[in-house]
């Protein structure tokens, strides 16, 4: 591929080579991934970037437990 005229085959090639020991490992571990945490910390994010600087440290700290699923609600029981 590193001889390919086409840029984006010429690309592809070039992640595949330096990701060739990674691809088996996804096998090897049981297909274990991290994509569970990913998808908590992008919504994290998300709404860190929304909050735009919650003065209340635990309010903000309630706003992503309930965001990541580890709240119901945010008024206490």
């Amino acid at each position: 591929m590193p001889t390919c005229p086409i840029p984006e085959i010429k690309r592809l090639g070039k992640t595949l080579k330096q990701w060739r020991q990674a691809f088996p490992a996804y096998f090897e571990t049981g297909r274990a991934n991290n994509g569970g945490t990913e998808a908590i910390n992008g919504l994290i994010e998300l709404h860190r970037r929304i909050a735009r600087g919650f003065r209340n440290r635990d309010n903000y700290h309630l706003r992503m437990l309930l965001i990541g699923g580890g709240l119901d609600t945010l008024s206490p029981t």
